[in-house]
C-alpha cells in the first residue's frame, strides 16, 4: 500500500509543475493558432478491474490514472482544422501485489479538418483513434462489453460533402470506415480468439436528400450502403473462419432536423436495415432508428437524450445445434445526460445508457444481454489554473448467458492543472 501513495505524490509532482506556466485561453478563439495542454492526476477504487462475473477472477484493487492532454485548432478564414490527443496511464496495485504487469496505458488522437470551397459547397473530414482496454473506448457499441487486455485499437474516419443546390434543396454525400483490431490472437475452433470474431473493416457510403422545409425545419430522405469484412483469417467454430461473418447492409430511412429554439433542438432518422451475411446463406431485417435532442435550459447548464437502434457486431459465436453461428446483434440503445452549473465554479455531470442486445442466429438466438451504464462527476474550479473532480461510475452486465453476467464500481477524486 506504501508503493501506491508514494506513486500518488510523485505523479502530483509532474503535475502541479504545469500549474505556473498556465495561459488561459479557449481553443478556437479566433487566433491564428489556439492550443491548450493540461494534467489530469486522479486516485480511483475499482472493485472489479478484470469486469468479471463473481468468482475467483473478481478481484478490486486501488490505483491512480495520470492524463495529459493536447488540443490545437487552427482557424482560418475558410478552413478550420485541428487535433487532440489524450494520453491515459493507469496504474493497479492489485496487480503489482500479485506480481502482474500493474500498469495499462490508452491513447486517443483526434483529427479535423472544416474547409468551405464556397458558400454553397462544404466539407468536413474527421478521424479518431483509440487505443486501450476499456470496451466505451475501443467500440461505442460494446460489441465487446468487458474490459479487454492487451493493445487493443480502433479507427473511425468520416468524411462528408454538403451542397446546396437552391435555396430549398441539399444533399450530403458521406463515407465512414470503421477498423478494429484486438491484440488477442491465434485462437482456435474450439478456442477462437477476439481477433479472429471481431477484427474487422466497415465501409459506409450515404446519400441524403434534404429539403428546407422551413427555416428552422429540415426534412430529409436517404440510403446507406455498408461493406464488413472480417479480416483475421483465424477459425472461430467448426467448419467457419473470421469471414464467415462478413455481410453487407442497406439501410433506407427518412428524418428531420428541428430548431425547435435557440435552446432547443432536435434531430432523427427511422428506416429499416436489411443485412445478408452471404458466406452463411442467411439474412436479417430490422428497423433502423437514430434519435436525439438537446436542451440548454441555463447558461453552462443542459440535458441531452437520444435513442438508435440497429445490428452491431458481438464477441459470442456460440452454434447451436446445427453448428450455425451467432452472426450479429439487434440492439436498442437509450441514453441521457445532464451537465448543471451549480454556481460559477461547481459543475455537476450525470450520464446515464441501457443498452438491450438480441442475438442473430447460434445457441443464443433471440436471448438477449442488457448492458446498464451510469456516471456521476462533480468538477470544480480552483482558479484558472487548476480544478479538481470526484466522481462514481457504476457499469452492470445482465446476460443470458451463464457466466457473462458482472456488476462494477469505481469511485475517483483528482485534479487538472491547464497551461
Amino acid at each position: 500500500m506504501n508503493k501506491f501513495f508514494v506513486s500518488i505524490g510523485l505523479a502530483a509532482v509532474g503535475t502541479a509543475s504545469l500549474h505556473a506556466a498556465y495561459t488561459p485561453e479557449p481553443i478556437g478563439n479566433g487566433d491564428a493558432r489556439s492550443w491548450d495542454v493540461s494534467a489530469t492526476l486522479r486516485g480511483f477504487y475499482d472493485d472489479n478491474i478484470n469486469t468479471a462475473s463473481p468468482g475467483p477472477n473478481k478481484k478490486d484493487s486501488l490505483g491512480f490514472e495520470v492524463s495529459p492532454t493536447l488540443e490545437v485548432a487552427v482557424p482560418l478564414q475558410q478552413t478550420e482544422m485541428g487535433l487532440r490527443y489524450v494520453y491515459g496511464l493507469y496504474y493497479y496495485q492489485e496487480r503489482q501485489d500479485a506480481g502482474q504487469n500493474p500498469v495499462d496505458q490508452s491513447h486517443q488522437l483526434d483529427l479535423w479538418l472544416d474547409h468551405a470551397f464556397t458558400t454553397r459547397w462544404q466539407f468536413k473530414g474527421q478521424d479518431s483513434f483509440r487505443v486501450g482496454q476499456e470496451p466505451q473506448l475501443i467500440d461505442p457499441t460494446t460489441s465487446v462489453p468487458t474490459r479487454t487486455s492487451g493493445n487493443n485499437f480502433a479507427n473511425t474516419a468520416t468524411m462528408t460533402l454538403d451542397t446546396d443546390w437552391t435555396r430549398l434543396f441539399s444533399t450530403e454525400v458521406g463515407y465512414q470506415n470503421n477498423f478494429y483490431d484486438y491484440q488477442n490472437s491465434g485462437g482456435t475452433a474450439a478456442n477462437p480468439s477476439l481477433a479472429g470474431i471481431l477484427n474487422r473493416d466497415e465501409n459506409s457510403l450515404w446519400l441524403d436528400l434534404q429539403w428546407h422545409v422551413l427555416q428552422q425545419t429540415m426534412a430529409f430522405a436517404g440510403y446507406r450502403f455498408t461493406q464488413i469484412n472480417y479480416t483475421a483469417n483465424e477459425p472461430i467454430a467448426a467448419g467457419y473462419t473470421s469471414s464467415s461473418r462478413d455481410n453487407r447492409s442497406h439501410y433506407f430511412y427518412v428524418g428531420a432536423q428541428q430548431n425547435f429554439s435557440a435552446n432547443l433542438t432536435a434531430s432523427g432518422r427511422v428506416g429499416v436495415q436489411y443485412t445478408d451475411d452471404y458466406n452463411d446463406n442467411s439474412s436479417q431485417t430490422a428497423p433502423y432508428v437514430d434519435v436525439s435532442a438537446t436542451y440548454t435550459y441555463l447558461p453552462g447548464s443542459y440535458v441531452q437524450i437520444g435513442f438508435t437502434q440497429q445490428q452491431n457486431a458481438t464477441d459470442v459465436v456460440a452454434p447451436d445445434a446445427s453448428g450455425k453461428i451467432t452472426q450479429s446483434q439487434e440492439s436498442s440503445t437509450g441514453f441521457a445526460s445532464i451537465n448543471h452549473k451549480l454556481n460559477e465554479r461547481l459543475l455537476a455531470s450525470l450520464i446515464g445508457r441501457v443498452q438491450y442486445s438480441t442475438y442473430n442466429d447460434g445457441a443464443y438466438n433471440n436471448q438477449a444481454d442488457t448492458y446498464y451504464s451510469m456516471g456521476f462527476n462533480l468538477a470544480y474550479t480552483i482558479s484558472d489554473h487548476f480544478s479538481a473532480d470526484a466522481g462514481y461510475n457504476f457499469d452492470y452486465l445482465d446476460s443470458g448467458i451463464a457466466g457473462r453476467e458482472y456488476h462494477r464500481n469505481r469511485v475517483y477524486l483528482g485534479v487538472t492543472a491547464s497551461y
